[in-house]
């Protein structure tokens, strides 16, 4: 009988090299930094697992976080890598419960880069800034030769200050609260793939790109209890909620019903078999409040144009811990687990 040479089309073993899934948020990107960066840089605020680094200097609490920006194409419908650099910074900082103050910002140029491109999303940066009421303070620029750095590479860094007595954290969250979503998801990953591959769609569709911090400063000051909360970049919401599970050692249920999804992105994910539970957002968060509190935060959120269309999406339950289930439109359920690869690489 002949041999049959059978083969394993993922790997067995971690890998020795760096994939491009190792940055697309999901499973292999948190093998990176549970396996490289966290046991190496290990201390109290970077265990902590959120979108930033809480400090305390001089009797004040300052939230400090930094994010490197890659995205390809450069300029994309509803914004570039410029205004991208700006809001993704700064709504890390909001997801922190802190109030954006100055960013920095680094320039790695590409050999050969139009001057009138980089003024452009220079432009856009500093338009952005004002918008989200920051000021880029500092800065640095490394140019590599042709072919080494794909146009442009921007890596912004921003402080804050935590006005607020309470705590905003992963390790927050408890049983019983209410999964809050602050509005349709998906738009900028469709909205890069749209330009990156020449797609057009029955609709228009602009990434969702803006700051963050008016929702959430709403949120602080009508007193909701937030206790949790992460914008939906990388991975989205099904990667953001896995993330938060683990650290609280909690479960998520969703209700798929509740989830808004725009007819567009829906539509296109259909078509390219992806799932938008996945797809990343630029604009949008999800918030863990008391269950007691979910209604007086709708109504806060509905205040506000970037969360407008803001719903209760599901709840937090006690076991099984670290998991999160999806209540399918039909009844059933299923497991929203990490991706091992990613979906769309490089739109951030």
């Amino acid at each position: 009988m002949p041999e049959f040479p059978a083969s394993c089309p993922a790997p067995l073993a971690p890998p020795l090299r760096i994939g491009m899934a190792h940055g697309g948020g999901g499973r292999m990107t948190q093998r990176l930094i549970d396996g490289v960066f966290r046991p190496r840089f290990a201390n109290a605020a970077l265990d902590a697992a959120h979108d930033g680094a809480v400090l305390t200097a001089g009797g004040a609490r300052l939230a400090f976080t930094t994010d490197s920006y890659v995205v390809h194409p450069l300029f994309f419908p509803g914004g570039s890598i410029g205004d991208l650099a700006i809001n993704g910074t700064v709504n890390d900082l909001a997801m922190c419960g802190a109030r954006p103050l100055s960013l920095s910002a680094a320039f790695i140029l590409e050999e050969g880069l139009p001057i009138a491109d980089l003024d452009a999303i220079v432009v856009a940066m500093r338009d952005a800034a004002r918008v989200a009421g920051v000021a880029v303070v500092t800065g640095d620029t490394k140019v590599v030769e042709r072919g080494k750095g794909d146009g442009v590479f921007i890596t912004t860094a921003g402080i804050g200050v935590i006005e607020h007595p309470g705590e905003i954290a992963p390790a927050r969250v408890r049983p019983g609260d209410a999964v809050i979503v602050s509005g349709d998801l998906g738009a900028h990953g469709v909205a890069i793939l749209s330009v990156r591959e020449g797609l057009a769609f029955d609709g228009a569709v602009g990434s969702d790109t803006a700051p963050l911090w008016p929702p959430v400063e709403a949120l602080l000051r009508a007193g909701v209890d937030v206790h949790c909360l992460r914008d939906l970049t990388r991975g989205g919401l099904a990667s953001a909620l896995n993330e938060i599970a683990v650290t609280a050692q909690v479960a998520v249920t969703l209700d798929e019903r509740a989830i808004p999804i725009g007819p567009v992105v829906r539509a296109a994910c259909e078509l390219l078999g992806l799932d938008p539970l996945y797809v990343a957002s630029e604009g949008r968060f999800v918030a863990f409040v008391a269950p007691e509190d979910a209604g007086r935060a709708l109504s806060v959120l509905a205040s506000q144009a970037v969360s407008r269309s803001a719903v209760v999406a599901g709840h937090v339950a006690e076991a099984p811990a670290g998991l999160v289930m999806l209540e399918s439109h039909i009844g059933g359920r299923r497991v929203l687990d990490l991706l091992s690869g990613e979906q769309l690489p490089r739109i951030c």
